[in-house]
């Protein structure tokens, strides 16, 4: 099972992390502190996995891959494969590729939502869900679909809502000034 999905910039700040067993917010902190402390001080020439027991407990490791300004770090147990994971990462990656066409640092922080959207697609509930970043693309447009058809509903209901109260004055604006015509006629 996946353990947590971290995403820090390379001064150890935190982009986005996920746990999918619930840990108290500070002790969230202190790991993501002691994931930074151990990537920050490996080599750029060594395995990209970690035992992270002291971090995690027994039976924990850490695969980790370093793009540009971000470290993508996934935390599993011993029932996953190390080389999936660092695959599912590529995938992850990728995703976050096509999405935002040359993923940085700013695209994780100023679409936050769509990060997680496009995680939750890929991993859920620590489970993996699907590995093919063109079948997670395809599911996140059509949220992003229903995101925007559902604001757009939305938007009309309530203009809908607008626009009868302003027909219903005009109609009663209109009566009441055919009404008046007709008894300026009739005298």
């Amino acid at each position: 099972m996946i353990e947590a999905v971290v995403v820090m910039n390379t001064q150890g700040k935190p982009r986005l992390t996920k746990f999918y067993n619930y840990v108290p917010m500070e002790k969230q902190q202190e790991i993501v502190r002691s994931i930074y402390g151990v990537l920050c001080s490996r080599a750029e020439n060594v395995s990209n996995f970690i035992k992270a027991d002291s971090i995690f407990g027994p039976e924990t490791r850490l695969v980790y891959k370093h793009y540009a300004t971000l470290y993508i770090v996934f935390v599993f147990d011993s029932s996953e494969n190390e080389l999936a994971m660092l695959d599912l990462i590529q995938v992850f990656v990728e995703t976050l590729d096509k999405c935002f066409k040359n993923v940085c640092e700013l695209d994780v922080v100023f679409n936050f939502s769509k990060i997680h959207t496009i995680l939750n697609e890929i991993i859920f509930g620590g489970q993996v869900l699907e590995t093919s970043s063109t079948e997670v693309m395809k599911a996140v447009e059509e949220i992003t679909k229903l995101e925007k058809a559902e604001v757009k509903h939305k938007l009309i209901t309530e203009n809908e809502g607008v626009s009868g109260r302003f027909e219903l004055e005009v109609h009663l604006v209109l009566s009441h000034t055919r009404s008046e015509k007709c008894s300026t006629v009739m005298a």
